[in-house]
């Protein structure tokens, strides 16, 4: 098995070139030898069945591993009932698409820290998240992973250990590690292989090396200030994380992720730029 890389969502080059709706990026894809395709329902999970379908149909005829971004309105560290209520149903929403669409993976953010001790706050995301996997058991919707993510701002849920911490809830919890993210929240880390190897190790001391090898994966270049993430950009623009460490490292180690990038408007030329050193450095071997 390799690493699978592709986009977050449809960049630019999908539209100038003519395509129009999402059912048609695995064709697309395929053109670029690009083998994974991260769905978005950010804004709010608004696709009907007959579409999903037809994506998770084009997505097995080209070969194209598929997960989900839940809404970015979930929230599991408030007291708000309302908001856990309306949690609760983007997360079931989110897992009925991705069973009509064959998705195995949802990514999700856990919530902000607000004026909460951050610990305190790191609880009731656990206790929600329990009442969110009970409540899946009770649909009958299990056999997805929902996928907590490494975020970007020093105001947000959402660090290595603070995710891992969560994962150790579930097996159905994997990490999504978006070192673009982590990058920006330690004001410049993860530029060297030692730092992406940690990572990787700190994954498998914690929930087994075999997630750690199939970690799921957010990559773009961010820039950032003090509070953390500020915006996306491309692989063209100087801003780190450095992509090319990264890559060594599953080349050597032989890990396979799935490399979800997420640079702004060229996430799918970046992540063949990404899949291309991969398989170059695969070759050397």
């Amino acid at each position: 098995m390799l690493a699978q890389f592709g986009p977050g969502g449809n960049p630019d080059a999908f539209y100038a070139a003519g395509y129009k709706a999402s059912v048609e990026m695995p064709a697309w894809l395929d053109t670029l030898k690009l083998t994974a395709y991260e769905y978005q329902c950010t804004r709010g999970v608004n696709i009907k069945e007959e579409t999903a379908i037809k994506i998770g149909q084009q997505a097995v005829k080209y070969g194209v591993k598929l997960s989900i971004h839940a809404p970015y309105y979930i929230n599991l560290s408030t007291d708000d009932e309302k908001v856990i209520g309306n949690t609760q149903n983007h997360f079931i929403k989110s897992l009925e698409v991705a069973r009509w669409m064959g998705a195995d993976r949802i990514v999700f953010h856990m919530g902000g820290v607000g004026k909460q001790d951050r610990k305190a706050a790191l609880e009731k995301v656990k206790h929600a998240l329990f009442n969110v996997l009970e409540l899946i058991e009770q649909r009958g919707l299990t056999g997805v992973y929902l996928c907590p993510e490494t975020m970007g701002k020093q105001n947000q849920l959402g660090s290595l250990e603070e995710v891992l911490s969560v994962c150790t809830l579930s097996e159905w919890l994997i990490p999504t590690v978006d070192f673009g993210h982590l990058h920006a929240v330690t004001a410049g880390k993860y530029t060297t292989e030692k730092e992406f190897e940690a990572v990787f190790d700190k994954v498998g001391e914690t929930l087994g090396m075999e997630v750690a090898k199939k970690l799921h994966v957010h990559f773009s270049p961010i820039e950032f200030t003090k509070g953390g993430e500020k915006r996306h950009w491309t692989f063209a623009d100087e801003f780190g994380p450095p992509y090319e460490p990264f890559v060594a490292v599953c080349s050597k180690r032989g890990f396979t992720p799935r490399v979800i990038c997420e640079s702004a408007g060229t996430q799918a030329a970046d992540a063949k730029t990404m899949q291309d050193f991969y398989v170059s450095l695969l070759k050397q071997k």
